[in-house]
This record gives C-alpha cells, sequence and structure tokens, in this order.
C-alpha cells in the first residue's frame, strides 16, 4: 500500500502543470488588454458585440474577438483601457461603465482562456446592477458571466430580465438562443433564433440562427445564412468572425480545402483571429499536412490554452510518434487538469470539459462522474455523446447506447459523434449498424480527429 503522503501518480506532473499555467496566465494578461480595450472601445462607441458560448468543435459559435480598430479613433489600447479606469474612480455610480467593465472582463477570461476574471466581472456588474437594477446592459453582462461559466439557467433568466427591459437588446437576444441551445431546449431556440432576426437581423443572430439549423441536420440552410452574413459583414472583426464560422461548418462536412479557404479569408481580416489559426490548424491535420497542423496548433496553444486545443494538440503528437512525442502529449494532457482545476476555481462548471478530456486521456471514472453531473443539468448532443463515451471506457456499453442514439437523433451531422455510436454498438453486438455509423463517420469527415479517426478505420478492419 501506498505511503499515505505519497502524491498519487502523476500528481506532480499536475501540480507543476498547475504553476506553469498560472504563470503563463500572468503573461497572456498584459497581451490581453489589447483585446480587452478593443471591446471597452466599442462599447463605449456604441458598437455591439455579442457574446455566446465559446465554441470548440462542435458546440456553439464563439463570439468575435477581432475589432475593426477604427473605432478606437486612432486611441492607444492600453489607454482605452485606463480611460474607462480613471473615469469609475471620478465616476463611481456611473452604472453603464461598471457594465461595460464586466462585461469586458467576461470577453477577457472566455475569449483568451483566462478564468480568473469572471470573479472581477461578478464584482463590476453587480455594482452596476446596485446602481442601476433595470439597466439591461448590467442584466445581459450578468448573462454573458453565467453563460461563460456554463450556468445556462442563469443565462437564460438574465437574459429573459434584460429582455423585458430593453427587447431588442442584441447581445441579451443573442445570448437567449444560446442558453437554450446549451440547455437542449432546441424547439426554443429555434424559435428565439426567429424572433432574433425579426427584431435584431446582424452578424451575433444570423450565426446563432445558422447554427441552429446545422443541429438539426440542415447544413445547406446554415450555410446559406451563414454566407448572407459575411457578404454583409463589413468591419474585420465581422468577417473573421463569420468566415471562421464557415471554415468549421465545412470541415465538420470534410471538405478541407472550402475550410481552409475560409479559414484564408478569416485570417485575412485579422490574422491572430485565434478560432481561425486553430480551425485552420484542424482542416491541415486532416488534410494529411501533420507539420503544419502542429505548429499551427503548437501557437494556439500558447496563447488560448483550453482543453480542446490542448487535447487536440497532443493526439497530434501521439499520431505522428517521434521520439519524446508521448512524454510531449502528456504535457498537453495534464495542461487540461491544469486548466480544468483554474476554471473550477474560478466559478466555472467544467464537467463537460473533464468529461471529454478524461474519457480519453485521463481518470476514466472522473469522466464518467462529470459527464453525469452534466447530464443532470441538461440533455443537449453534446453532454448525450460525452456522457455515452464516458459510459463505454468505463466498460458500460449497454447503457451507454441509448444515449449515443440520442447524441445523433437530431440529425446533427457530427463525424466524432457518429465514431462513438459505432463503437459502442460493435460493443453491445449491433455489428452491422456499427460497422454502418463508423462508415458514415469516416465518410462524412475522414480526419475527423487525429486518433479516433484511426481507431475508427482500424475498428471496421477488425469487423470484416
Amino acid at each position: 500500500m501506498r505511503d499515505s503522503e505519497e502524491p498519487p501518480p502523476g500528481a506532480g506532473e499536475r501540480v507543476a502543470a498547475v504553476r506553469r499555467f498560472a504563470a503563463a496566465g500572468r503573461r497572456w494578461r498584459a497581451a490581453q488588454l489589447a483585446g480587452c480595450a478593443a471591446l471597452l472601445a466599442v462599447a463605449l462607441t456604441g458598437g455591439a458585440i455579442a457574446v455566446g458560448a465559446d465554441r470548440a468543435p462542435a458546440t456553439v459559435p464563439a463570439a468575435s474577438t477581432a475589432v475593426d480598430p477604427g473605432v478606437l479613433g486612432g486611441g492607444n489600447l492600453d489607454a482605452s483601457i485606463a480611460a474607462l479606469q480613471t473615469h469609475l474612480r471620478t465616476q463611481p455610480r456611473d452604472s453603464g461603465s461598471w457594465a461595460t467593465l464586466g462585461l469586458a472582463y467576461v470577453e477577457q477570461a472566455r475569449t483568451k482562456g483566462d478564468p480568473s476574471r469572471y470573479p472581477q466581472a461578478e464584482r463590476a456588474l453587480g455594482r452596476s446592477l446596485a446602481l442601476g437594477p433595470d439597466n439591461d446592459q448590467a442584466l445581459a453582462g450578468r448573462a454573458a458571466l453565467a453563460a461563460a461559466r456554463h450556468d445556462f439557467e442563469d443565462a437564460l433568466t438574465y437574459a429573459d430580465q434584460a429582455l423585458r427591459q430593453n427587447p431588442y437588446s442584441e447581445r441579451a437576444l443573442s445570448l437567449r438562443i444560446d442558453a437554450l441551445v446549451e440547455l437542449g431546449r432546441y424547439p426554443e431556440a429555434s424559435k428565439a433564433a426567429e424572433t432574433a432576426d425579426a427584431r435584431k437581423p446582424g452578424v451575433p443572430v444570423f450565426t446563432r440562427y445558422a447554427y441552429v439549423h446545422e443541429l438539426r441536420g440542415d447544413v445547406t440552410t446554415a450555410r446559406r445564412v451563414l454566407g448572407q452574413a459575411l457578404a454583409g459583414a463589413t468591419s474585420p472583426g465581422d468577417v473573421a468572425y463569420v468566415a471562421a464560422q464557415l471554415g468549421q461548418l465545412a470541415w465538420n462536412q470534410g471538405e478541407y480545402r472550402s475550410a481552409l479557404t475560409y479559414y484564408a479569408r478569416a485570417l485575412a481580416a485579422d490574422d491572430t483571429y485565434l478560432p481561425a489559426l486553430e480551425g485552420r490548424a484542424r482542416a491541415q491535420a486532416a488534410s494529411g499536412d501533420r507539420a503544419a497542423a502542429i505548429k499551427g496548433m503548437e501557437t494556439v496553444v500558447a496563447r488560448y490554452p483550453l482543453p480542446g486545443p490542448l487535447v487536440e494538440l497532443g493526439e497530434l503528437y501521439e499520431a505522428r510518434g517521434a521520439a519524446g512525442d508521448l512524454a510531449r502529449a502528456r504535457r498537453q494532457y495534464a495542461l487540461v487538469d491544469a486548466w480544468i482545476a483554474l476554471a473550477r476555481a474560478n466559478g466555472v462548471n467544467a464537467d463537460l470539459d473533464t468529461a471529454l478530456a478524461a474519457a480519453d486521456h485521463g481518470d476514466k471514472a472522473a469522466a464518467l462522474r462529470a459527464a453525469r453531473a452534466e447530464w443532470a443539468r441538461r440533455h443537449t448532443v453534446h453532454t448525450a455523446d460525452a456522457l455515452a463515451w464516458a459510459l463505454h471506457v468505463n466498460g458500460r456499453d449497454t447503457e451507454a447506447l441509448p444515449y449515443a442514439r440520442r447524441a445523433t437523433a437530431t440529425g446533427y451531422r457530427n463525424a466524432a459523434f457518429l465514431y462513438h455510436r459505432g463503437m459502442i454498438e460493435l460493443a453491445t453486438g449491433h455489428r452491422p449498424a456499427g460497422r454502418a455509423s463508423l462508415t458514415s463517420a469516416l465518410r462524412l469527415n475522414p480526419g475527423f480527429s487525429p486518433l479516433g479517426a484511426a481507431a475508427a478505420r482500424k475498428a471496421l478492419e477488425a469487423t470484416q
């Protein structure tokens, strides 16, 4: 038996990863001031930025953080933040400026992977609401904060409160769609998207409208709506955002050349736009250009160390299999644990992240606990898939199968979901169905995962 004072295997690496992550976080914040300042400048000049849940592959769209520099009026980004802070020191009862600051912290945390800003956002938004209890800007900010922390019930409540004060709030309308999608209330999300489109048509609403259709398997409408949004986009931020969404949609369908074209357009508008950099790396990997994919994903995780990119980079290392690659991969997976620990410490519900990462690259029992906890909160295609896979890796395939089927029931075209379903079907003796699901996954998106695609092919070969 291990001595009670001895840490469990891997604990030292995880602690070191947390410390490296925290140190990196301090360095990132200096760079993040630029993005935050841009958001502040937009808000202070009357511009609108939609705030939505982050879109890792196969999740809801992320709001654009690329902002037209013209809105700054030539001012210094750091000076924009300093100006607002100075203003609040001299005008501490300005509820609008407190709401703007709170929303800026939410955006900074969410888009740059730094959850330590969430408590600051909560304090700033609380101050705004104390000064103006019914101001829709702060209520929408509270909705954004709740969504960023994956508390979608509260996000919906605050979005509804904001809309009672201002039925045309673009941010609240967008957040209401996001919350309903993330709660698995898809028919209501569709109605909310139609309402938002009627009240406040624009890029933030169009992208959500498209995603609601994509979840139903209506890729044609999703592509058409996003194409219209791109045609109407004028600022570099909007162009980068919508083009990246089109790239993600194309990648999901295995259309890698088209995906790379859209990502190139996004990066032409803003060469620092991280969702486009991440998407391009995934498309390069799926196209067979592993060297470029690894280089690109290394750039992404250096600036944006969230679980999705970290796992992708780790799997790219594993798939390459060069000397030292397994150790490199394990360091990425350890950093996922570090991010989850930091997120939880700052009030973020990270159960879905835990379930997805730990099922393949961590503590399988922890993955199942997290997946069950997330399913208890919300029934979405993504939580159904996560629970199905967590049950599978824990050897509980009979229990997993209904969840795998539910994950694919809306018509959403997702190769990873089909792969998970196929492996579970094979494990439960449904051989023809399993082969069909795996074949569909590889036909839809043959490069959907550096390791999963190879596992799917191997499983198919074993059943011949």
